[in-house]
C-alpha cells in the first residue's frame, strides 16, 4: 500500500512561509515597499494576516526573506557557474549572460530591482540587503573570473571590478527600462538579445590580441 505521506494540513502548515515570501515578491514588484500591505501579501498567500506574523515580525523581515529565499538562490547558481568554469572566458560570459537575462524574465526581478533604487533613501534596510547578498556577490564573482582572465592572458590589463561593472549595467539599464518605460508605451528590448549583443561587444574590447605567428 502507498504511503500517504504527512497529512495535508501538516503540508499546507510546511508550505506556508515559502507561499508567504512568494506573494511577497509579487506585491513589492508592483506596489513598491512602501505602498504594500502585509494584509495583502496575506490575502495573496492564502493566510491570515494573524498567521503572516507567525513567520515574519516585520515587512523588512519579509523582504529579507524574498531576497533570501526566492532571489539569491538563484544568484548562487550563477556564482558557482563562475566559480567552476576555467575559461575560456568568452565561453563563461555567455554562460552568465544566457543565465542572468533567463532570470531576469522568469522572476519579477525588474519591479523589485526599481523598487530598492526608488525606496532606498526612505528605506536603507532594503539596499543594504541588496547589496550584500546580490550586487557584491554578483559583481565580486566576475571581478574574480575576469582577473583570473587577465591572468590567463585572455583579457586587457584594466581594474577588474570596473570591466564587472562595465558587462553588468546595460542589463540592469535594460531591465528598469522595461519596468518604467514599457507600461507607458515605449518599446521594449528582447534581454537576452541585449546581453548576447553587449557581451560580444564588450568581449572585442577586453580581449587581448591574439599572438601573430611565430
Amino acid at each position: 500500500m502507498t504511503d500517504p505521506g504527512p497529512p495535508k494540513f501538516r503540508r499546507r502548515k510546511a508550505a506556508r512561509p515559502g507561499e508567504i515570501v512568494e506573494a511577497a515578491l509579487a506585491v513589492f514588484a508592483e506596489k513598491g515597499f512602501a505602498a504594500a500591505r502585509l494584509d495583502e501579501i496575506a490575502a495573496r498567500a492564502g493566510v491570515s494576516k494573524g498567521a503572516l506574523y507567525l513567520y515574519f515580525a516585520t515587512k523588512e523581515d519579509l523582504f529579507r526573506a524574498v531576497v533570501e529565499q526566492a532571489i539569491a538562490p538563484n544568484m548562487q547558481v550563477v556564482r558557482a557557474i563562475i566559480a567552476a568554469h576555467p575559461g575560456p572566458f568568452p565561453e563563461l560570459l555567455g554562460l552568465v549572460a544566457e543565465r542572468i537575462s533567463g532570470l531576469m524574465d522568469a522572476l519579477p526581478v525588474g519591479g523589485v530591482v526599481k523598487m530598492v533604487i526608488g525606496e532606498a533613501g526612505n528605506f536603507p534596510e532594503l539596499a543594504r540587503v541588496w547589496h550584500e547578498r546580490l550586487v557584491s556577490q554578483a559583481l565580486g564573482a566576475l571581478t574574480d573570473a575576469i582577473t583570473a582572465a587577465q591572468a590567463r592572458g585572455e583579457v586587457k590589463p584594466g581594474d577588474a571590478r570596473t570591466y564587472a561593472l562595465e558587462l553588468i549595467s546595460p542589463l540592469l539599464v535594460a531591465l528598469i527600462w522595461r519596468e518604467t518605460f514599457v507600461p507607458v508605451g515605449a518599446a521594449g528590448f528582447d534581454l537576452p538579445a541585449v546581453a548576447r549583443q553587449h557581451m560580444a561587444t564588450m568581449l572585442t574590447g577586453m580581449a587581448t590580441e591574439p599572438a601573430a605567428p611565430g
